[in-house]
């Protein structure tokens, strides 16, 4: 037995089982050539030889021909199969037993020649839809009009045969394949010759349904209207379809119109066609609408059911409404209808996720008095709830209820449990929770590999999980989209991204869907890289062939934007979500509404916020952070002060980051008995001032040249158990240095050494600067005192000591010096640029500035080469930077 492996990861070797058809090599066969019925029926010995073995690809050591190919030599050998792994092995699987079963007349003739007869008769042995499917997608010829026709004629075959879903599907793929322009001609071939075959309805229904599952609105429109032309009236189902896709759309008329026509020509609308009106209303986000149709519906004879309720509370659970949630679940029960298991996890699920466990809990003690059974769905969501919040025993404690009460955990329960020791309790009791589960019979084989898989991902060992991956692949153990999302997301939280889309590619070729986590994994991989083109083009892809792509996706790749400053492809995508009819949620509206501030557009962040108010999104206090942070950083205290005051009245209550951005607003403008205020109210709101609510206020004293009062707060923050940091001490030696008082400056740079604080680049850039601007002696002292302790200049030392330079007359020495720079490719920033200018312009009218050297030149050439030099012995190997720069230039 030879089995070769096909290499789809760099790190995975991937055998596929399938039954070998043909045993022996064939020879180059031309398509005039049939099979000879031994070839395509081999003995039985032979038969039961293949069966035990396996067959693979490799790409270093491929077979000369593909093992489906010998049942259609007609196919075009430059045509590239449009079916997965998956597909592939089913219809491998399939024809093996058709000839195992002794099927192979129909196989015969039908590897002569393309005939939609025989292939029809092919189709009919396969065991599933999907698999039949497949068969014809692999098999379908180049798009050439006769091919097209061919294909046609099957349709007709199967809808004869009673197989008109097939059939639908048969259209579906052509009409996708070839594209709406061709698919006009399909039309008019099908309605020709549909005589023979099937019904006016039949024909018409059918490509109704292929043209709906092609995502071609137009073209499904004007199949309705030729059924109204025709005396055909459409289904209902076919009708609640295209409202569907309409909405998403956002093709409001048409809508309205279709529904018109349904009132007055058929067929009534059901409960269905509502409940498709209602959830594609909400999703827009067009609530009112949604609710206004439960209403209208009951006038149509159709009474709201489970499901038309249950999509009005999960709108409002989306748009963190769970108060409204709970209200609509008390009607529902008034009206008569029963709540379901449904309904109860989609309120847990939003009451935990706005942290409010204890109503959370409450609702799911009363779920059984309603006559709803706790199932494993419930209490996922609430262990879920709970670890999230971080209380690891409570979730241990209701994982031991469910298994008092008979609930049998599943994969999912154990994946929440493992994954929360984990991050947030110990790690031995995932491992515990792990043995104890291997040995246990609570989960098949494959669930187990797919925890093992998440649970060394989440340890941090990638590599091991990829094993275990690779393992169930060679074993054809069947696998979940949890285990290759745990992957996906471990890469792409190394920042390997690359092995993450590896990954991805071969999740597709193994016909396994991808999640709304995988879409939200590679494109926070791709978004730290700051590949955001590439993220915005996957994420329409994902939309555009319907896969799951959530909101937390969308919003990773919208802060994306806001992080490199591109506000226009922020606010492209904004607009695109709305398009595609992804209403956007509390957290969605956060990050833009952050992002705008932080750009310093308060009026359109502002305005977005009371767009965020009027669709009903309750704000966090992030939001309401965000928006005092962006008023106070514009020097708008009025309005921050009034945002703070409203937060207060819609029962958010200001945390210890509101308090200090005001505070540091207030200290900015220089109004510190606003600032005091601001400090004492944080007091009387029973919140602990930390060491950034202290760092700001000595900050605002130290400009304010308040020295005895930001001493008094030093001391009173030892009192309440703070100890300085860095930034405590950076802030007090900069209010000496400006002050001009250098003796205090080295005293409090001794203290904070002896503290045991290293010193950061601030702190001494900040000595340096007041070195600079000190008596010549003292200066040359401290120097040394420095150089002592290993400084480390950056491009702030860099601009400090050049704009040194122009200061003390001497701008020639500035440029020279930028010169040297420039030679060893230093990268400037846009201050450098301006004090080049700056000394540029200098030099030039040169009448204030004295000739010579002077000391105080020789001391700063002194630093600037110590900096100089620093940069020369770290400078990359090879670096590409800016060409030198010549003195004549600047200025250009």
């Amino acid at each position: 037995m030879s089995a070769t492996s096909h290499r789809v990861h760099p790190t995975l070797k991937v055998r596929y089982s399938f039954p070998l058809i043909c045993p022996f090599n064939l020879p180059a066969l031309n398509s005039s050539k049939a099979l000879t019925l031994n070839r395509i029926a081999p003995s039985p010995e032979s038969l039961a030889a293949e069966t035990s073995q396996s067959c693979s690809y490799s790409s270093s050591n491929a077979p000369s021909f593909d093992f489906l190919d010998q049942f259609a030599l007609f196919r075009n050998s430059t045509s590239t199969a449009t079916i997965n792994s998956n597909e592939r092995r089913k219809v491998l699987v399939s024809l093996s037993k058709m000839i195992k079963q002794r099927h192979v007349s129909y196989l015969k003739f039908f590897s002569r020649k393309f005939c939609p007869i025989f292939l029809v008769k092919v189709m009919k042995l396969f065991e599933t839809r999907d698999a039949a499917l497949a068969f014809f997608k692999f098999y379908f010829p180049e798009d050439s009009e006769e091919s097209i026709e061919f294909c046609c004629v099957t349709a007709q075959l199967l809808a004869a045969e009673d197989l008109q879903l097939l059939s639908q599907d048969v259209l579906s793929f052509v009409i996708t394949r070839i594209g709406p322009d061709r698919s006009k001609n399909l039309v008019n071939v099908l309605w020709r010759s549909h005589h023979s075959y099937e019904s006016d309805f039949s024909i018409l229904n059918s490509l109704m349904h292929a043209f709906l599952k092609a995502g071609m609105v137009v073209k499904a429109m004007e199949i309705v209207r030729t059924m109204r032309e025709n005396g055909v009236r459409p289904t209902s189902t076919s009708i609640s379809i295209l409202f569907k896709l309409l909405l998403r759309i956002g093709d409001y008329g048409s809508v309205w119109k279709l529904f018109r026509e349904m009132v007055f020509l058929g067929p009534r609308p059901s409960n269905f066609t509502f409940n498709m009106m209602i959830l594609g209303f909400c999703r827009r986000g067009y609530f009112h609408i949604g609710e206004n149709l439960l209403y209208i519906m009951q006038k149509f004879r159709c009474e709201p059911d489970v499901y038309a309720y249950n999509i009005v509370i999960n709108a409002y659970c989306m748009r963190g409404k769970s108060s409204d949630a709970l209200a609509w679940v008390h009607t529902m029960v008034e009206r008569g209808c029963n709540p379901s298991s449904v309904t109860f996890n989609t309120v847990i699920n939003a009451l935990c996720k706005e942290g409010n466990l204890a109503q959370a809990r409450k609702l799911f003690d009363g779920i059984q008095d309603l006559g709803v059974s706790l199932n494993t769905f419930i209490y996922n969501t609430l262990i879920d709830g709970y670890v999230k919040a971080r209380e690891i025993d409570q979730a241990n404690m209701l994982y031991e209820e469910m298994n008092k009460k008979g609930v049998s955990p599943d994969g999912v329960t154990f994946n929440i449990l493992v994954a929360g020791h984990y991050k947030y309790g110990r790690k031995e009791d995932g491992d515990r929770l792990l043995r104890d589960l291997s040995v246990s019979d609570l989960l098949q084989n494959h669930s187990l590999s797919d925890i093992s898989v998440c649970r060394f991902c989440w340890a941090g060992r990638v590599d091991e999980a990829v094993e275990i991956l690779e393992d169930m692949l060679e074993k054809g153990i069947p696998i979940s989209p949890v285990a290759f999302n745990s992957v996906i997301a471990a890469y792409s939280r190394e920042g390997l991204e690359e092995k993450a889309f590896e990954a991805y590619e071969m999740m597709n070729k193994f016909g396994i869907s991808p999640s709304s986590s995988t879409c939200s994994s590679l494109l926070m991989a791709l978004c730290r890289n700051q590949r955001l083109e590439e993220a915005r083009e996957l994420m329409e892809k994902m939309i555009k062939e319907d896969y799951s792509v959530n909101k937390v996706a969308i919003t990773v790749l919208l802060d994306g934007y806001f992080r490199v400053g591109d506000i226009i492809g922020a606010q492209y995508l904004w607009s695109y979500m709305e398009s595609r009819g992804i209403f956007p949620d509390a957290v969605a509206f956060s990050a833009f509404i952050n992002g705008l501030c932080k750009a310093g557009l308060m009026e359109e962040a502002y305005d977005l916020f009371v767009e965020m108010l009027k669709k009903g999104v309750v704000p966090n206090n992030f939001v309401y952070n965000s928006l005092i942070m962006g008023f106070c950083n514009s020097g708008k205290m009025n309005e921050a002060v009034k945002l703070e005051n409203e937060m207060r009245q819609r029962g958010l209550l200001p945390d210890i980051f509101t308090f200090n951005v005001i505070l540091n607003g207030f200290c900015k403008q220089g109004r510190m008995k606003a600032a005091t205020d601001t400090f004492m109210a944080m007091h009387q709101s029973g919140l602990i001032p930390d060491v950034i609510t202290y760092n700001t206020l000595i900050n605002g004293y130290c400009k304010a040249f308040d020295t005895t009062s930001a001493d008094n707060l030093v001391n009173k923050m030892y009192d309440s158990g703070w100890d300085p940091d860095i930034t405590t001490y950076n802030i007090r030696i900069h209010g000496f240095c400006t002050s001009r008082r250098i003796n205090e400056a080295v005293i409090m740079l001794d203290e904070l050494i002896s503290a045991g604080i290293m010193p950061n680049t601030v702190t001494y850039n900040t000595m340096m600067h007041g070195i600079c601007g000190d008596i010549l002696d003292r200066a040359m002292i401290l120097t040394g005192k420095l150089l002592k302790m290993a400084f480390i200049p950056n491009i702030v030392t860099t601009n400090l000591l050049l704009s040194q330079f122009c200061k003390q007359g001497m701008p020639e020495r500035s440029l020279m010096w930028c010169q040297k720079l420039s030679q060893i490719q230093f990268e400037f920033d846009e201050i450098t640029y301006k004090i080049m200018e700056r000394a540029y312009r200098d030099a030039q009218e040169n009448a204030l500035f004295p000739g010579g050297t002077t000391e105080k030149s020789i001391f700063l050439d002194f630093l600037m080469y110590i900096t100089y030099d620093y940069f020369c012995r770290n400078r990359p190997d090879s670096t590409i930077g800016q060409p030198p720069i010549k003195v004549t230039e600047i200025g250009l």
